[in-house]
């Protein structure tokens, strides 16, 4: 069986979740030899499976009628707080979601909230509830990467180290981490993602403003290259995740499978999203107090910890695998079904 698999961010910057998966799901295909992966314009396959939702995804869909996969990344709701002016939007962001989400013979939900958000568009598509896939291992630090990493940062031995990750946007909580840094000025905080949208950025004025008057105990690496991501996890002992809106969010995952506590921010998507347990905090008063009592704390650092191994237990890639490849195979079967009448 040849699965094509295509998305647009091979062509953007690189510097987004939507890509990471990409990267992650192709890996993930590729880890065993019982299908074939063309990607973007290499070729043709037998399912056609897209992580963007661009004018290349409908595209590149001719062809693939009854075949077709996509990845749902994005939501009407994840446009608040990363757009300017986003109200204005939103009833054409709404419309053309539904346009992608229809033109996809499978719709892929990657968490529950997804799956909803897809039904409110009125969308007419199959929806099939599959994790973005975490290759566990690519993750997991070693004392050279902690070491590299910390080299990288300017970072010392000694220092602990709070990691944020994301878009530089109100919606990733970019301004409560630095509210945050600003009172515990013992502990150095490192904030790694840019802007890959540039301008079309909601409050870059505003954020900017706020990174020149930021605290001196953080810093800002800017877009990083996906290859470098596992180093500045290793240089981390905790990562405060404080977006305040996610679907199926890699960051955290990738954090606590590098051996870290992970606080979230208490959002409803989290709820019925994780099947385990997890660190939360309700505003930046409490991310204060948590990150304080991890620093301070070995039994709860400790207990963070075990709540981390347990969290990306539900992520496991051979099980996704599985649930990916029965989905291609009953698409690919269809294309047979399609080539002969119905009486033979």
């Amino acid at each position: 069986m040849k699965i094509h698999v295509a998305s647009e961010t091979m062509y953007m910057v690189k510097g987004n979740g939507v890509h990471t998966a990409f990267i992650d799901h192709v890996d993930l295909l590729k880890s065993n030899n019982d299908v074939e992966v063309v990607i973007n314009n290499e070729g043709e396959g037998e399912v056609f499976h897209c992580h963007t939702y661009g004018l290349y995804y409908f595209f590149k869909g001719i062809g693939y009628k009854n075949r077709r996969v996509h990845t749902v990344h994005v939501i009407p709701d994840s446009i608040k707080g990363s757009l300017p002016l986003w109200p204005l939007f939103m009833p054409f962001v709404k419309w053309y979601l539904k346009q992608v989400y229809s033109y996809a013979d499978v719709c892929i939900a990657i968490s529950p909230m997804v799956e909803e958000a897809i039904k409110q568009t009125g969308a007419k598509t199959e929806i099939v509830r599959i994790f973005n896939p975490i290759n566990i291992d690519k993750w997991k630090r070693t004392p050279a990467m902690r070491k590299q990493g910390r080299e990288m940062l300017g970072l010392s031995d000694k220092d602990f180290v709070v990691l944020g990750v994301g878009q530089l946007q109100a919606r990733k909580g970019v301004e409560d981490f630095m509210d945050v840094a600003l009172e515990i000025p013992n502990a150095k905080f490192v904030w790694a993602g840019g802007r890959p949208f540039k301008m079309m950025t909601e409050g870059i004025a505003r954020i900017d403003t706020r990174i020149e008057n930021a605290s001196p105990n953080i810093q800002f690496t800017g877009m990083l290259s996906l290859d470098l991501m596992p180093l500045i996890y290793a240089a981390a002992d905790l990562m405060l995740f404080t977006s305040y809106q996610e679907n199926c969010p890699l960051a955290p995952i990738e954090a606590a499978a590098c051996g870290m506590p992970v606080v979230f921010r208490d959002i409803a998507e989290y709820k019925s999203l994780y099947d385990n347990d997890y660190l939360s905090a309700k505003n930046t008063a409490e991310f204060i107090e948590i990150t304080n009592r991890l620093i301070n704390d070995k039994a709860f650092y400790a207990q963070g910890l075990k709540i981390s191994a347990t969290l990306i237990s539900q992520f496991d890639k051979e099980r996704i695998r599985e649930k990916l490849l029965n989905l291609y195979q009953r698409l690919a079967d269809t294309k047979v079904q399609h080539l002969f009448p119905s009486w033979i």
